[in-house]
């Protein structure tokens, strides 16, 4: 006897797009069979063919800021967000909480903050510090995804960045027990030497942030782990420029992945007013050219998946008084949008659902070594979104489930809606108490 079968002429699974009936069993799924197919269940879910079937998301780069700055975001505010837009694993990055995970203690403090406030699973990244370097196995054998660090001023100054040596000796560290390194790669000094931010401008604000900046360090980051022989992941690219050698690297047997955003696949830097700072974030969003090559990096595999970023501040960090992009906080609030932002733009840029669910959940499980979610496949957790891809939604920021109500999103018509998120073969209902699960690296995955 199954628990729930889910019959549906639209399934995204390892062999694309079909019709299936898939079976749940106890959280996971344990038949994958023609639609019209038998199956004795407790109960069954008979979709329309305006639904598709999907793998739920899995978002690996997401700020919760918990505890510490909670009023920025916090965990049953983010992770209802993530249900609400289809995801239903989060890993949490190890800044801006306060204490930053930089250590087991750390990691405990927040653990402790989070359990049983998590409408999705939820797991943690540790941090790479200048200071920490004897924390990192403690840390990896408690149980953190891997590691972050920083090329430059984080934006907090509990969180230090590293410099290329220390680059290099975190990652002989890592390498020791076949740990990841995340990074986000500006180079410094690039930036120090950049003219200055300050305005309500964003043309101004974008030559703060140069692609060179961004090159150089991806650069770095190839070549300490080229040297080391470590695994590394390049957050966030937000330039074109770095995709050839980001494919040279990797023909040459270098141990590097990386990630963009739905925000440099929707928007361009010609479109952004005057004193618009919901859209700062670092790196920057670049011109419409730059967009469209990085699409092109995402069809030719050298973009391994699309993540949030989710980065989220009170409004009042924004400085919406002013308008000035050299004061406002930079980071983009946009969870529970993810899934339909990427859509919007996969569709007319020739990509399908089932690309969207690679780059989004498959891939992204890959990379945190989450082996049993990020498919539609046997034995993988019933992790599930009804997504209708062609229905239509205005989108209003006041009406989101993140706790302040501040995206560049707001106002836009989005493709796709979200009608339903299961998590282990239960849908998630907002109105009852969380019931997520907290991951740690090789157990519950």
């Amino acid at each position: 006897m199954l628990d729930l079968v889910f019959r549906a002429p639209r399934v995204i699974t390892e062999v694309g797009e079909v019709p299936r009936a898939i079976g749940v069993k106890d959280g996971r799924i344990v038949a994958i069979e023609p639609i019209e197919t038998a199956l004795e269940t407790a109960r069954e879910e008979v979709l329309g063919d305006d639904v598709v079937l999907m793998p739920g998301l899995v978002d690996t780069h997401v700020h919760i800021n918990e505890p510490g700055r909670t009023e920025w975001e916090g965990f049953e505010t983010a992770t209802r967000a993530a249900a609400a837009g289809g995801v239903t694993t989060v890993i949490d990055m190890p800044l801006n909480s306060i204490p930053p995970t930089t250590t087991v203690e750390a990691l405990e403090i927040k653990r402790k903050a989070a359990e049983g406030a998590v409408y999705v699973d939820t797991g943690f990244w540790g941090g790479a510090v200048p200071d920490n370097l004897d924390h990192l196995r403690p840390l990896h054998d408690a149980g953190v995804f891997g590691f972050k660090c920083f090329l430059l001023h984080s934006g907090v100054d509990e969180f230090p960045h590293l410099n290329t040596g220390q680059l290099e000796q975190a990652l002989e560290r890592l390498t020791d027990f076949g740990a990841l390194m995340i990074v986000h790669a500006e180079n410094a000094q690039a930036i120090d030497r950049a003219p200055s931010a300050e305005g309500e401008r964003y043309p101004r604000f974008l030559a703060s942030r140069p692609r060179g900046a961004e090159n150089l360090a991806i650069a770095e980051v190839i070549e300490a782990a080229r040297y080391t022989g470590g695994r590394v992941h390049v957050l966030h690219l937000s330039s074109s420029d770095a995709l050839p050698m980001l494919a040279s690297a990797r023909r040459d047997g270098v141990l590097v992945t990386v990630e963009t955003c739905p925000h440099y696949l929707s928007f361009s830097a010609e479109s952004i007013p005057d004193g618009a700072t919901q859209f700062k974030c670092c790196p920057p969003i670049r011109e419409s050219g730059n967009r469209e090559l990085l699409w092109q990096g995402l069809k030719d595999g050298v973009i391994d998946c699309i993540v949030s970023d989710h980065s989220p501040s009170t409004p009042e960090l924004k400085r919406f008084d002013i308008g000035d992009f050299g004061l406002a906080w930079g980071g983009i609030a946009s969870l529970q949008l993810g899934l339909r932002a990427v859509w919007s733009q996969a569709r007319v840029h020739g990509c399908t659902l089932v690309d969207l669910c690679e780059w989004m959940s498959t891939r992204t499980a890959r990379l945190a070594g989450l082996s049993r979610k990020g498919r539609i496949a046997l034995g993988y957790d019933a992790d599930l979104c009804l997504f209708a891809p062609d229905e239509a939604q205005v989108i209003s920021a006041a009406a989101l489930e993140h706790r302040h109500p501040v995206t560049p999103y707001d106002g836009l018509e989005l493709a796709g809606v979200v009608r339903e998120t299961w998590l282990a073969g239960k849908k998630i209902d907002l109105g009852a108490p969380p019931r997520g699960r907290l991951l740690t690296r090789g157990t519950a995955l």
